[in-house]
């Protein structure tokens, strides 16, 4: 009888497969991910979500660079600032499209509750700059400057320049601007420059959030063709690549500081916009390139500094832009609606505009929109009235997104 063979033996069990999870990915593919987010918001929601995924955007400048190349910060609304004593007010970009730009704004202390009013129906705040994600407020009722971001809400204050800024001043001295630079200190560090004038010179003042104190430097010496006796003779200015700007109210030329070397200078103006500061404005390009544009009969003109042929650096008429056509579909009116165009701002490229509705009618609301000098592309932000000065406020690079050593 044939003997029956051993059963085969059992199958020996399998290694539970190991799970691919988005944790599981390097930070190399992490960040490729990443780079496909629409928006600053979007990434930041996301960099939120875990300690692994904020790690590996703070490890690496060359994404974020990247990433701002590709997407650069949004616009997250207007400030608007008042002659009088009331508090700055906003107003956020809706769109319903962007969910994420809608999170960011309603995350953001936009009515400044944690800057401190001395009287609620008078708290004394004026809006100096925008710059970097945060606000540059100066209170000359209680000699104090804030500044504060109201998406992190990291508030500083620290208070006015000494009086010593004005000796040597003949006649009373008049504080021109004060701006907001960023520093290399390290991440949330910063300096305030104050800038007055007398009747022909011009002195800044600069306080380190570092050093927590004010270096005042000496008079610049005095502007060319300058009578003395004109009180009044420069307008507001403008911040460009890390150099501050002033046109002369009737003359043919700006006043420059370079922030690096705390240095005045005085460059030429293109001929034509002599006495006419109300119609232009100066600002930066994607590149920091510095930019002159005017606004008239809703048309821009943009001029750019660089060197000539010769080497020598001026301004060079760029290009002349009829924006009639682009109005009426951004409004969907007519031009008999709108009194002109009204240069804002100019930052990062993107020229913000107001229709000009004085000539037409004080109490009508007017358009607020943005032309980007790159893609030529004019886009309308809100309908609301003109009731104050207007300070677009950008969304920032935030500060726990940086590594230890504040690279961009």
């Amino acid at each position: 009888m044939a003997s029956s063979s051993p059963p085969p033996p059992p199958p020996k069990p399998q290694a539970p497969r190991s799970r691919t999870t988005i944790f599981s990915l390097g930070d190399d593919l992490l960040l490729e991910i990443f780079l496909r987010l629409p928006s600053l918001p979007s990434l930041v929601r996301a960099a939120l979500a875990c300690r692994a995924f904020a790690a590996a955007v703070r490890s690496s400048p060359a994404f974020r660079r990247h990433f701002v190349a590709l997407r650069p910060p949004p616009l997250l609304g207007l400030f608007f600032d008042y002659d009088g004593t009331e508090m700055p007010s906003f107003r956020p970009v809706r769109r319903s499209s962007d969910p994420d730009l809608a999170a960011a704004s309603r995350s953001a202390d936009v009515f400044l509750s944690r800057v401190p009013g001395h009287d609620d129906a008078s708290p004394g705040w004026q809006i100096a700059e925008c710059r970097a994600g945060c606000l540059l407020l100066l209170n000359w009722s209680t000699d104090q400057i804030a500044v504060y971001n109201p998406l992190s809400r990291a508030l500083d204050l620290f208070p006015t320049p000494p009086d010593e800024i004005s000796n040597g001043c003949r006649g009373k001295c008049l504080y021109t601007d004060s701006f907001l630079l960023s520093s290399d200190e390290g991440p949330g560090s910063f300096r305030v420059v104050t800038v007055c004038h007398g009747k022909s010179r011009l002195r800044a003042a600069v306080f380190s959030s570092c050093t927590r104190e004010w270096q005042i430097l000496p008079w610049s010496k005095r502007a060319p063709g300058q009578p003395s006796g004109k009180k009044y003779w420069l307008r507001h200015g403008r911040q460009v690549d890390g150099k501050l700007y002033w046109s002369h109210t009737k003359q043919a030329y700006k006043v420059v500081l370079d922030t690096t070397t705390l240095q005045f200078s005085f460059i030429d103006l293109p001929e034509h916009l002599m006495g006419k500061g109300h119609l232009y404005m100066v600002g930066g390009a994607r590149d920091d390139k510095p930019c002159i544009v005017s606004a008239a009969d809703f048309t821009l003109s943009v001029w750019f500094r660089g060197a000539d042929a010769d080497g020598v650096e001026k301004w060079t008429l760029d290009s002349v832009i009829p924006l009639e056509e682009e109005v009426l579909q951004a409004t969907k009116g007519s031009l008999d609606d709108h009194g002109d165009l009204k240069v804002l701002a100019i930052l990062d490229g993107i020229v913000y505009l107001s229709t000009f509705e004085t000539f037409v009618d004080d109490s009508a609301p007017c358009w607020y929109l943005f032309y980007c000098l790159e893609t030529r592309k004019l886009e309308r932000i809100f309908h609301k009235k003109n009731d104050g000065h207007a300070h677009p406020y950008v969304m920032a690079w935030p500060t726990f997104l940086v590594g230890n050593n504040g690279s961009p």
